[in-house]
């Protein structure tokens, strides 16, 4: 097992993003966030959510269109999602507000750092990756989410019988996530078919336009 660089070594897998925040944004982060943000400190599903149910982590949720459709066709479970994109995170807030879930909470920031310091081992159910930077130059390869220390940090916080789903419509980023998972040996990666509850929306339908064929993986602990 490869072992995770030291805090604050970890190479980032998202590109930075600056700018004002608009009216808009700011007014749906005042208004949604404090009911819905991950308390500070360790991950207490308890407090977290007012309840014990499996822990579904969606890493880059963007908008959070997937996370939310997730959280309403699966009430038993509750979903955390992150994103460091402020904006996308205030829509999702407004998105999850007015569709109603109870069981979402949020977390702005990196998903590396919120595994690394806050999530203990065996706490996650399940990790969805859907459509995430294929950084496709190969100078950039580096920053890819699946990694050897990212699949450390994946298999140590996923409970027995967990699995990641994957989603991407860039064939060497799915060849990539192979290649990963069979030099690090404990996953098992599996073909599956798109899940009916993902919406088509947002990367997936700007691929699925551009004639790409969008391939889904899961990653079955061993």
């Amino acid at each position: 097992m490869t072992e995770s660089p030291p805090v604050g070594t970890e190479i980032r897998t998202y590109a930075g993003r600056s700018g004002r925040l608009s009216a808009l944004t700011r007014e749906r982060l005042n208004r949604f966030l404090p009911a819905r943000a991950l308390p500070p400190g360790p991950l207490v599903p308890v407090e977290a959510f007012g309840r014990a149910a499996p822990v579904v982590l969606d890493v880059g949720c963007g908008h959070g269109a997937a996370a939310i459709a997730y959280a309403s066709t699966h009430p038993a479970h509750d979903v955390l999602a992150v994103d460091v994109h402020v904006p996308g995170m205030a829509r999702l807030l407004a998105a999850a507000e007015a569709a109603g879930v109870a069981n979402m909470r949020v977390e702005i920031g990196d998903a590396v750092a919120l595994l690394t310091d806050r999530v203990k081992p065996g706490q996650l159910a399940a990790v969805h990756l859907f459509f995430p930077d294929p950084w496709p130059k190969l100078k950039h390869a580096k920053r890819r989410f699946v990694r050897a220390s990212t699949l450390d940090l994946l298999a140590s916080r996923l409970a027995a019988g967990g699995h990641v789903l994957i989603a991407t419509d860039q064939p060497a980023y799915a060849e990539h996530v192979r290649t990963e998972v069979r030099m690090h040996g404990r996953f098992v990666v599996v073909d599956v078919p798109r899940p009916p509850w993902r919406p088509m929306d947002g990367f997936e339908c700007k691929g699925v336009a551009a004639g790409r064929t969008v391939v889904d993986l899961r990653l079955d602990r061993r």
